[in-house]
């Protein structure tokens, strides 16, 4: 079977059009109906129904879902088996969130060795949706996000907390806080919830960035005020420039680690788990 056929059908259960997912392949709809009727004639059975509200699995389609899912990790994760990796028994690929990056990946990566000499590890700074993503395909085999998505065949696990910190340099308290100079840290959607309900007057702020370091950049080159994290908010508070603004809370970002169901009970990633729940102080 190609893996094309199962590419096509797995966004077409996105997309539920045949014209959107050929847009997102780069294919035309012709080529998505050709995939689709050849992928019905290889598992012998109808797998969408089309009508004017989209298009939709049948019953057949439900069913044969997991298994489509569960072909196209194998094919990737099979291909990434066969690929050079020097004399390391195993190759890992790993996602760490992009704020995580800067602060935690030194000490993670050289955890990890410790703990795994016979691997190899490809280590890529990303966002959360894109990594679970990836992990669901079989193109990561394991990432520490922020917003972990609700896909059918991830594992997710808490592993800890993040703290970010309100900074400023026009004052030490709420009050000498201005809307036209404050920076909107936009981390995640839990951090955005969390900002909403202590921060509403600023939730609007003509001024937002969705990276730590684009916001501590920001606040050096500008000034004014910005949540970034703990660590960050101590080194420029360090530099003389900046306050804690110590009238607002903190707010906290939970970490969770994922990574594919196939893998939950295997020794490497329980191992990956506690080296990162360990940093984190969880465990």
């Amino acid at each position: 079977m190609q893996i094309e056929l199962l590419d096509t059908f797995l966004d077409l259960i996105e997309t539920r059009s045949f014209h959107r997912t050929a847009e997102r392949l780069h294919i035309t709809q012709s080529t998505v109906s050709a995939r689709v009727m050849a992928l019905e004639q290889a598992v012998g059975g109808r797998l969408f129904t089309r009508s004017r509200a989209g298009t939709n699995l049948s019953t057949e389609g439900l069913k044969f879902e997991v298994h489509a899912r569960a072909l196209r990790h194998a094919w990737t994760e099979a291909q990434r088996a066969v690929a050079p990796s020097g004399n390391a028994a195993v190759s890992l690929r790993i996602g760490i969130q992009n704020d995580l990056a800067a602060g935690q990946i030194g000490e993670w990566v050289s955890n990890f060795r410790r703990s795994l000499p016979e691997c190899a590890f490809y280590i890529e700074p990303d966002y959360s949706a894109q990594m679970c993503k990836d992990i669901d395909r079989g193109a990561l085999d394991f990432a520490v996000v922020y917003s972990p998505q609700a896909l059918p065949d991830l594992h997710i696990a808490s592993v800890g907390e993040v703290r970010y910190r309100l900074i400023s340099g026009d004052g030490a308290a709420r009050s000498d806080l201005s809307p036209l100079r404050y920076i909107r840290g936009s981390y995640s959607a839990a951090f955005d919830e969390a900002h909403r309900q202590i921060m509403p007057e600023f939730s609007a702020a003509l001024l937002a960035a969705g990276q730590n370091a684009a916001v501590a950049g920001l606040l050096a080159t500008m000034g004014g005020a910005g949540f970034v994290l703990e660590e960050t908010a101590q080194a420029l508070i360090a530099g003389g420039t900046f306050k804690a603004v110590e009238d607002v809370e903190a707010i906290n970002q939970p970490i969770y680690a994922v990574m594919h169901n196939r893998h939950r009970t295997s020794r490497m990633h329980r191992r990956l788990t506690r080296i990162v729940s360990r940093r984190l102080g969880t465990s």
